[in-house]
């Protein structure tokens, strides 16, 4: 299946989000090895927030946005392991002609909206948010995006647009890893503090330790009882949860011979089955 998150025919459960995460992790390792490099960095920040999304979104209803294009390997992996994209789709991912690109696209399958140019999806998500308050339906829109974001003027238009027609129905999860493509981001742009900055929007925000499966889901459940925007700052690294990578892994475009794949994926699949015995204990 290749459709939307949002379609009625979508179904999926999420039985244990963090097992999700690590699954997030291995299937994304194993999505990047044949190339041997990819955007493995970005799945393993954002790993808990994208778990912790699909446990939280309502089949067929709500909506997934994933604002930065190169996102989008979380999301597919995260639906090829909750039976919403084929395993063949996600064995192609990265390679010409597949429709699980590399960075994402208005073809992407899974993704109600996600675009190569950074800084615009959370645009498109006021605009679902908007659009469905005027129709009177039922739903919520979730937002992935990225720390680099906040550099684009474009990301802090739409948060002034979306707290002043208090678009309670928009939550955005924010990755916030400290990484884009020249570096570290603070040493290329003062964005801190944060929250401040989106509490001062009119956001409700919550600023939680991005890796904390537990934080992130509490941080959804008073984003939808709160009547305005809702953002969740996500304090996160792009080499969480793999010992294995070298100290001076390059965390936005990581490389992954074939010897340090397999390290990955056994790395991984240790701790899978580790926390699958202890839940059985």
């Amino acid at each position: 299946m290749t459709a939307s998150l949002s379609r009625h025919d979508s179904t999926w459960t999420v039985d244990d989000p963090a097992e999700l995460a690590l699954r997030i992790r291995l299937r994304a390792v194993r999505m990047v090895a044949p190339q041997g490099f990819g955007y493995l960095g970005q799945a393993l920040s954002a790993a808990e927030q994208v778990a912790a999304m699909f446990a939280a979104a309502r089949p067929g209803r709500d909506r997934l946005v994933c604002s930065p294009g190169h996102y989008v390997i979380a999301p597919f992996a995260a639906a090829t392991e909750l039976g919403l994209l084929a395993e063949e789709v996600a064995d192609t991912y990265g390679q010409n002609g597949s429709v699980a690109e590399a960075i994402g696209t208005e073809r992407s399958p899974v993704l109600d909206y996600t675009c190569g140019s950074l800084g615009q999806g959370l645009s498109a998500a006021t605009g679902f948010a908007l659009s469905d308050r005027i129709r009177g339906t039922d739903r919520r829109t979730y937002a992935l995006i990225s720390d680099g974001e906040l550099e684009e003027g474009q990301v802090w238009e739409a948060a002034i647009f979306a707290a002043h027609h208090r678009l309670g129905a928009l939550t955005v999860l924010l990755d916030a890893n400290n990484s884009q493509v020249d570096g570290p981001i603070d040493t290329i742009t003062t964005i801190e503090p944060i929250a401040d900055k989106w509490a001062a929007f009119g956001w409700h925000v919550s600023d939680v330790d991005g890796h904390d499966i537990a934080a992130v889901q509490a941080a959804l459940v008073a984003a939808a009882a709160d009547d305005r925007p809702s953002i969740v700052v996500c304090r996160t690294s792009t080499v969480h949860g793999l010992a294995c990578l070298p100290p001076d892994a390059d965390g936005h475009f990581i490389k992954l011979p074939p010897p340090l794949a397999e390290a990955a994926v056994a790395e991984l699949t240790t701790a899978l089955t580790a926390m699958l015995e202890a839940r059985r204990a």
